[in-house]
């Protein structure tokens, strides 16, 4: 059975807290020698200029120090957090649990990373988060399941209110005469938790369902599909979506069972 942190397959967890405690150890090496050049200059009566770490370029993956900063503590502690908050970022991409999370828990992830509000990169804090988010990755990712089912429309027939059909009709599917990103971003989660239950990794999404839809509307097609569903559309904006994998449907339908027991999906168990 995998371990939180064999989920992990090309990182060697405790190497990875070792580099960081060498790079932390050179941050706190220079800024000593900042200081102790900035007291130099000043009792020899030269210029010094006053530094500030800019933590926006962070969040694009290039940091960067470019001004003033009120104290060495401060400093130190901008600069960690950076160090930190990318080393998390690296570690859940190259995780598997990003696939089982639901769309809550990445957007839980992506607020905390952007804020910086991350625990320090050790072994520890990373085995036990691993942990944490291990032991919950089932929850997630049927929570996951749960969410593409409450978002779908119940104005049509073919969408049924207690279980997902052969078919569905989703609404906005296009929007101002292309395609909508909100709702194809829909569709990825649900294709997201169709891959994951056939047992295949998860589809980069630079190849989602608004790039399958995008190139045959480009195409001038109605029409677009890929191993688990069709989908045509129609001049309304909305589109009919079809499923090609119903033993899929139906694990779908066992998993809205267990949360809603008095439905009539409970009949899939």
């Amino acid at each position: 059975m995998d371990t939180p942190t064999d989920l992990v397959k090309s990182i060697s967890i405790d190497n990875l807290a070792n580099q960081r405690l060498c790079v932390v150890e050179r941050v706190r090496a220079s800024l000593d020698l900042l200081a102790e050049a900035e007291r130099l200059a000043r009792t020899a009566h030269l210029g010094f200029p006053r530094l500030v770490i800019d933590n926006s370029h962070a969040r694009r993956g290039t940091p960067v120090v470019t001004g003033e900063y009120a104290n060495r503590a401060d400093a130190e502690h901008a600069i960690l957090r950076t160090i930190d908050t990318q080393g998390w970022q690296y570690l859940l991409a190259e995780s598997g649990l990003r696939t089982f999370m639901d769309a809550r828990a990445r957007e839980q992830w992506n607020r905390q990373i952007a804020e910086g509000d991350v625990p320090e990169l050790t072994a520890a804090n990373i085995e036990a988060t691993f942990s944490q988010l291990y032991r919950a990755r089932g929850e997630m990712f049927e929570r996951g399941v749960i969410a593409c089912f409450q978002r779908l429309s119940w104005d049509y027939k073919t969408n049924q209110p207690f279980r997902f059909g052969k078919r569905l009709i989703v609404t906005y599917l296009f929007s101002h005469g292309s395609p909508n990103h909100r709702i194809t971003d829909e569709l990825d989660d649900l294709l997201r938790v169709m891959r994951v239950l056939d047992g295949q990794p998860e589809a980069d999404h630079r190849h989602g369902a608004y790039h399958l839809i995008t190139e045959a509307w480009r195409a001038r097609l109605t029409e677009a599909q890929n191993d688990y569903l069709h989908v045509r559309w129609f001049r309304n904006g909305n589109g009919h979506l079809t499923f090609k994998r119903l033993d899929l449907v139906d694990q779908m339908n066992q998993i809205l069972a267990r949360h809603y027991p008095n439905a009539l999906a409970s009949e899939a168990r």
